[in-house]
């Protein structure tokens, strides 16, 4: 094809292979489905859907770029593009960068046609075009043929008489004579020079936008000093409208009051000494390990209901973050990092509660730096965000920890750029919070919502105009927030900086921007393998204390932190934990089936020190009097071969509760269960223990309870997938093919009457037999119709090679590979003409 493109299409078709897998790479929306031809995905690219996603997708200053050519005429040379980015002054960075913008847009089919003739797709500049109830972030209004279209042709010649222009006879000179008096810098110049102070003082208020003011019934003098010349332009019963061209000239040319054509950079920058850095790191992720490993342990025997809408209660929210000694979000994260990796879900029974799943088992007897990797895959491509818990959605309810609609689409993409610009930088350095939002706003401007830069409100006679969002406040930003905070808390960055394991996690073989989970899986591998030798290694031994405390140095082995868990209770955590002795844990041991010389045993193999004389004591004192008395089943009776203490029992008002009476000298029975019975005399500083109908006591070990095998919640995609190559190129290929069957040369079809352009061939079954049969003698190449059996219709080239038995066997050009179709499904059939294939 030759001479200047006249349609997006004719554009698309010169492109290389290359050029059209940049567009589909850029834009996957449009290869649901493939398009059968370049026509196609051409109208497909124009939809609003797929150019709003595109637009959405654009840094700031390609998307300034598009913004000027949306209120530049159309077409718009290259030149004049220039002039509205850098103004009448010119900026070098603005004209250096400007090339990458426009190749951005082509490339996204978002601009098409020669540098001389630049058009912006009419999707893009309905989208981007100033209006009254869609103000553009440039801040400029309508052309003054737009603001002027419908003003009675007398008060048009009134206004140009004022402006000092010659009348005309027809509105549409008197337009164009206007126009090019405020498009003209000297003369536009000479009749702001002659303006009244106040006047140009109202011109400087709407010249950044909004354009728009109020006025009174009765303007004040230098308002109608504006208004009888058009700088002003009535814009309904009290409004004015500053027009396009006289606020260009107002503003030396720019479409924008500050162009961004580099990023903001990344500072102020802190250095740090990577090994510090990848330590405090470690040291976080370890915390995480034990964090999430505690609250496993607090679920052991079943969490907490699951409310009728989904999700945890306020309530046991609060109870989580007090067992996780942490605040109610920082606890909301902890479970949302837990469901990601797959360690925590609803049982869904009747009574549906939350729990520990069978992978947590298995999670819990990987080494720690595995632990860690399959916490960070999970956290890295999950969806879900715990930053809005408690925030209400959009019908007023509070959001719940571990409910619906926590999902945000952009949270995995967000998380991995945040993370990305991190790694720009060199390792141990740290940059504000910040500085990496600010240069999120700038890649994506309009994912958040917030408004670009230069937008500021303002209207005639004073009156303002309700500011746009805090740029701070969208979600974009708000999901970079939280990912530089749960980067900290789970040891991917460490003081600020991204660690070493850090910058592998999220180093992926992908070259598209969301990697597969298989890509992910394997960085956080990686990435684990170099946590390892960084994560404390687990001891074996405590030190005991006389005050009934024990220290441990360090993290324990499982075995030992399990046995010590039930026998003492943690008194503090930090580097060195500390358990506390007391009457209530060693009898928590000993209904676990252990006795005291097991316990003291126990104690003496794993402590470096010897086992205080205290503790002994505790240990034995507990026991002695453990078992003494003995509770079983009758609704429940209380067993004690020494009547003088159920008579103790009997008298004590506390046991009224439990309504006792003595069957026997050393038999007492309860109205009450079992299991009540037990507390409520440990309750009253009694070691009562359990007994079977054999009258054995029975060890109080409590099962877990795991739900059913649950997998981990999929992620909900930002969009259609990022395609891989292979699709691509295969993509590539059908449209291609197709587009050779849609604009083939063909011979004429006889038909009786002509057929519509792009109609499917019409030919009788005797007509495309013999066709058919032909082109098998000849190796000529046949442009046909086919209905596939879901009635789709189709045209295609294809090259006969054997027709028999109703069905044609043929080379087809449009899918590059030999297919057999039945003769009753083609529409018609017409030959090519000599040159076409």
């Amino acid at each position: 094809m030759t001479g200047t493109p006249r349609t997006l299409a004719e554009e698309l078709r010169t492109r290389t292979d290359r050029g059209l897998v940049g567009l589909l790479r850029a834009r996957p929306d449009l290869l649901n489905p493939v398009p059968g031809d370049v026509t196609q995905l051409a109208t497909r690219a124009g939809t609003r859907a797929s150019v709003v996603r595109a637009v959405e997708r654009l840094d700031r200053f390609v998307l300034q770029t598009a913004e000027a050519l949306a209120v530049a005429p159309d077409p718009c040379p290259y030149d004049t593009l220039g002039a509205l980015m850098a103004g009448d002054a010119g900026d070098p960075a603005v004209a250096a960068e400007l090339p990458r913008a426009v190749a951005e847009l082509r490339a996204q089919a978002l601009v098409w046609g020669p540098d001389e003739r630049l058009r912006l797709v009419r999707t893009a500049r309905e989208l981007l075009t100033p209006s009254a109830a869609h103000p553009s972030p440039t801040g400029l209004g309508p052309t003054v043929a737009e603001a002027m279209a419908g003003m009675s042709p007398g008060l048009l010649q009134e206004i140009i008489a004022a402006a000092g222009l010659p009348t005309t006879h027809d509105p549409v000179t008197a337009v164009a004579s206007l126009t090019a008096l405020f498009s003209d810098r000297a003369r536009m110049a000479a009749l702001l020079d002659t303006a009244p102070a106040e006047s140009v003082a109202v011109l400087d208020k709407l010249l950044w936008g909004p354009p728009y003011g109020g006025v009174t019934d009765r303007p004040a003098p230098h308002l109608q000093w504006l208004l009888d010349r058009g700088l002003l332009i009535p814009a309904g019963a009290r409004n004015v409208v500053l027009p396009r061209e006289a606020a260009l000239h107002l503003r030396g040319g720019r479409a924008h009051r500050t162009p961004e054509p580099v990023p903001p950079a990344l500072s102020p920058a802190t250095e740090r000494d990577p090994q510090l850095v990848d330590n405090a790191a470690a040291n976080q992720a370890f915390t995480a390990l034990a964090t999430v490993e505690e609250l496993l342990k607090e679920w052991d025997l079943g969490g907490p209901a699951v409310l009728r809408a989904g999700g945890m209660s306020v309530r046991d929210l609060k109870r989580t973050a007090t067992a996780l000694d942490t605040t109610e979000q920082l606890a909301a994260f902890w479970l949302e990092l837990a469901y990601a990796a797959g360690l925590i879900a609803s049982d869904g029974e009747a009574d549906e509660r939350f729990a520990a799943t069978p992978a947590a088992e298995e999670w819990l007897q990987l080494p720690d730096h595995e632990r860690w990797a399959a916490l960070a895959a999970g956290w890295l491509a999950a969806t879900r965000a715990p930053g809005i818990v408690g925030t209400a959605d959009a019908k007023g309810r509070a959001l719940a920890a571990l409910g619906p609609h926590l999902d945000r689409s952009p949270a995995p993409e967000v998380r991995r750029r945040a993370l990305g610009l991190l790694a720009t930088l060199p390792p141990g350095t740290a940059v504000p919070a910040t500085a990496v939002l600010a240069r999120l706003q700038w890649e994506r401007p309009l994912r958040g919502g917030a408004p670009a830069a230069g937008q500021a409100p303002a209207a005639a006679d004073g009156a303002t105009a309700a500011p746009g969002a805090d740029p701070a406040d969208d979600l974009r930003s708000r999901l970079a927030h939280w990912t530089l905070t749960e980067a900290e808390l789970l040891g991917v960055t460490g003081r600020g900086a991204l660690s070493t394991h850090g910058r592998t996690l999220i180093d992926t073989v992908s070259d598209s921007a969301a990697p597969t989970p298989a890509e992910t899986t394997a960085a956080a591998t990686r990435a684990a393998a170099l946590l390892a030798p960084l994560l404390p290694e687990p001891v074996d031994h405590v030190l005991l204390q006389a005050d009934l405390t024990a220290v441990a140095p360090g993290p324990l082995r499982r075995p030992l932190a399990e046995a010590l868990g039930v026998l003492a209770d943690i008194e503090s955590k930090g580097g060195a934990t500390v358990y506390r002795f007391t009457p209530g844990s060693v009898r928590r041991a000993l209904d676990a089936g252990r006795s005291a010389a097991e316990l003291q045993e126990f104690l003496a193999t794993h402590s470096r020190t010897p086992v205080p004389q205290p503790l002994a004591y505790l240990i034995d004192d507990v026991a002695r009097k453990h078992g003494q008395l003995r509770i079983g089943a009758a609704a429940a009776y209380v067993r004690c071969d020494d009547d003088a203490l159920l008579s103790e029992i009997l008298a004590d008002r506390r046991a009224a509760a439990l309504r006792l009476r003595r069957l026997a000298p050393t038999v007492l029975a309860a109205q009450t269960s079992p299991d009540q019975l037990l507390d409520g005399l440990r309750a009253m500083g009694y070691a009562p223990a359990a007994e079977s109908a054999a009258g054995d006591v029975l060890i109080a070990r409590a099962d877990s309870y795991r739900t059913p095998p649950r997998t981990a919640p999929a992620p909900v995609p930002d969009g259609p997938p990022s395609p891989d190559p292979t699709l691509l190129a295969a993509a590539v290929r059908a449209i291609r093919a197709g587009d050779l069957a849609a604009t083939a040369e063909r011979k004429p079809v006889h038909a009786p009457a002509p057929a519509a352009p792009g109609a499917l061939p019409r030919t009788t079954s005797a007509e495309t037999l013999a066709t058919m049969q032909a082109a098998v003698l000849t190796n000529s190449a046949l442009w046909i119709g086919y209905v596939n059996a879901d009635g789709a219709a189709s045209q295609r080239v294809i090259a006969p090679v054997r027709v028999e038995g109703g069905f044609v066997t043929a080379y087809d050009h449009t899918s590059d590979e030999v297919r057999t179709y039945p003769l009753h499904r083609i529409t018609g059939v017409a030959e090519l003409a000599d040159d076409s294939v």
